[in-house]
């Protein structure tokens, strides 16, 4: 093994107590259209590309609607991340501290463009990740996304770590192992290597 490959939400953070505050001062301009989001709806769309979190968060509305919501959740969200950050999973910087010394680290989400650069902004948390993409960016899928962070980067043996069905489908679509986050925020049908804590990454790599 040469490099891990991270997702972000329900892997490395939870970032939804913040994003639930940032999400409902949006939502508060489409009264009649639109219920404010909780917390646990927010943590069921977390892996999902913005089309599909529209579909279903807000199926009773026009795709065009959904879109232009949540374009303007996006960009509050991330201005509020890197304003008040997230909460970190336990012993976070000591255990990507401690794998940074042995293999090369990245961060692969399904996320739009500002939401990682926002986590590494407010925790100063960037010098340990050697890169990261995301489909803002690429438009690509979160496969797909994995795919070009091991072209990109000369990786031959990375593992993937993420906590959700569509990350479990994603390590596969690259042709690596898949490391499943219990601790986070979704179920999988089928893993390589689970933890139940983060620092379990220590003992299994």
């Amino acid at each position: 093994m040469d490099s891990i490959i991270f997702d972000l939400d329900g892997t490395l953070w939870d970032s939804s107590e913040a994003v639930v505050v940032g999400w409902n001062s949006v939502l508060s301009h489409y009264q009649g259209i639109v219920n404010e989001v909780t917390r646990e709806d927010l943590q069921g769309i977390m892996g999902l590309q913005v089309y599909e979190a529209g579909r279903k968060l807000f199926p009773n509305i026009d795709e065009d609607t959904q879109q232009k919501i949540l374009r303007e959740c996006c960009e509050v969200e991330c201005q509020c991340l890197a304003e008040q950050g997230g909460r970190l999973y336990e012993g976070l910087e000591e255990v990507l501290k401690a794998l940074s010394a042995k293999y090369k680290l990245f961060i692969v989400s399904n996320c739009q463009a500002g939401y990682i650069e926002a986590f590494y902004e407010y925790h100063q948390l960037h010098m340990y990740f050697a890169d990261y993409e995301n489909p803002g960016r690429t438009g690509l899928s979160k496969g797909e996304n994995i795919r070009l962070i091991m072209d990109r980067n000369n990786l031959s043996d990375p593992v993937y770590v993420g906590d959700t069905e569509g990350d479990m489908k994603a390590a596969g679509f690259a042709g690596i192992p898949f490391v499943y986050a219990g601790y986070g925020f979704g179920k999988v049908s089928r893993y390589d290597y689970r933890i139940d804590r983060l620092d379990g990454l220590l003992g299994l790599f």
